[in-house]
């Protein structure tokens, strides 16, 4: 990557560049284009508004959806690890799609995939192309979980946890509104889960606009260093990278407990006695509780030179949780609730440690590429093997223990993720 004397960056092949020349002034095209950085960060807002929705909207309906498209909880356990498929195959795209368009431009491309499926998909005649256009939707939303760390740090270098926290809690938003409107949403249009599930397909549809806007006015890289340096390739083999690995470990296990959450939770809820109202609730507050706790979390992150500690403490919280719904679930309900809902901030928190542990926006953007294609490639089973024991079971006690145990890797990955290194 080479920094011109304009701000602009260029990236070559594989290898990376140091900058060629003095210090430049952060996004200034940009400001005059666009009026100012307030419309950069309601790009990020609308984008990560977009990031949830597409599976938090399908588990409060998972039960009509099966019924109406002759689904199996099997093959409802694939349904959940779609995303994570996705994520992997297409997130591994994503610097190559960012050196040809930028990442404001593989964004936007994202964002229309992700407004194509969602609109189409609960026309879909059959589990198979319901299936696709799923897919379709989630390879969207992957290019943008990539990619919005990079945007992230190109824009804002100097605030990378505050603004990792601003598009979390948005990212939180999308979510819960989400859980917790689209049943209400379904019963308004006469019960009909298909008007419910594609409503959302008009919030993607809003974030268009604004980011092929982007995509013409690209954001110049701050310079690293005010005095002049050769350039200086450099070859990045994440794989020989510990860091790189223990982020990408980290990174597949709390997203396998996150669309266990997300895909079976609700259903989970509803098998216990309560309304499909009552559950999309409970969901909500899980989502709703990584508003606050997400912004928090990775702007004190965002300062911390290790994130070790933080990291263990949250798959505590989780562990608990998961236990507290495996053996006493009738017991306190809100309370495992709120517990799994501290602990799914480890996503926000993964994605500060992703672009704190990169030198610069060229090195996040690989390693963001490796860490949550890896990383979701790794959670692909989590959610299947879900489904598998509670078909096989009859009931969640089995599937729900797995899930503590997933815990005590999360939190070792977490750990050796958190120390203070970097890469490249």
């Amino acid at each position: 990557m080479t920094l011109t004397s304009t701000g602009r960056t260029a990236v070559r092949g594989s290898s990376i560049e140091t900058p060629t020349a003095g210090p430049v002034e952060v996004g200034a095209p940009l400001r005059r284009s666009l009026r100012g950085r307030g419309l950069l960060i309601a790009a990020l807002v609308l984008m990560a508004l977009n990031l949830r929705p597409a599976v938090a909207s399908l588990s409060p309906v998972l039960a009509e959806v099966r019924d109406s498209l002759g689904m199996s909880a099997t093959v409802a356990g694939l349904l959940t690890s779609v995303p994570a498929l996705c994520f992997a195959i297409v997130g591994a795209t994503a610097p190559f799609l960012a050196r040809r368009w930028g990442p404001a431009g593989a964004i936007a491309v994202g964002a229309t995939a992700l407004a194509l499926g969602l609109a189409v998909r609960p026309w879909a005649g059959g589990t198979p192309l319901f299936l696709a256009l799923t897919a379709l939707a989630f390879a969207g939303i992957a290019l943008a979980n990539v990619l919005l760390p990079v945007v992230v740090k190109q824009w804002f270098p100097d605030r990378v946890g505050a603004m990792t926290g601003l598009y979390s809690v948005a990212l939180n938003l999308g979510a819960s509104a989400a859980a917790a409107v689209t049943v209400p949403l379904t019963g308004a249009f006469g019960g009909d889960w298909r008007l419910g599930l594609g409503v959302w397909a008009l919030a993607a549809v809003v974030s268009l606009p604004l980011w092929f806007r982007l995509a013409r006015n690209p954001a110049p890289q701050v310079a690293a260093s005010p005095a002049p340096k050769p350039a200086r390739p450099v070859a990045l083999k994440l794989w020989r990278e510990p860091v790189a690995w223990a982020l990408a470990v980290f990174f597949g296990l709390q997203s396998t407990n996150a669309y266990v959450i997300m895909g079976w939770l609700p259903q989970f809820f509803r098998d216990a006695g309560l309304s499909a109202g009552t559950a999309g609730l409970l969901f909500a507050v899980i989502a709703l509780l990584g508003v606050p706790l997400s912004f928090g979390l990775s702007a004190v992150a965002g300062r911390m030179p290790r994130q070790s500690a933080l990291a263990v403490t949250l798959g505590l919280f989780g562990l608990v949780g998961f236990a507290g719904l495996a053996f006493a679930p009738a017991s306190a309900p809100w309370l495992w609730a709120v517990l799994l809902g501290i602990s799914n901030t480890a996503f926000p928190l993964a994605l500060t440690m992703i672009a704190l542990r990169g030198r610069d926006s060229a090195v996040v953007v690989k390693l963001s590429a490796f860490a949550q294609s890896a990383g979701y490639l790794l959670s692909i089973p989590g959610p299947i093997i879900v489904g598998v024991l509670y078909e096989h079971t009859g009931g969640w006690r089995i599937p729900l223990t797995l899930m503590v145990v997933l815990m005590v890797p999360q939190m070792i990955a977490g750990y050796f993720a958190g120390r203070d290194r970097r890469v490249g």
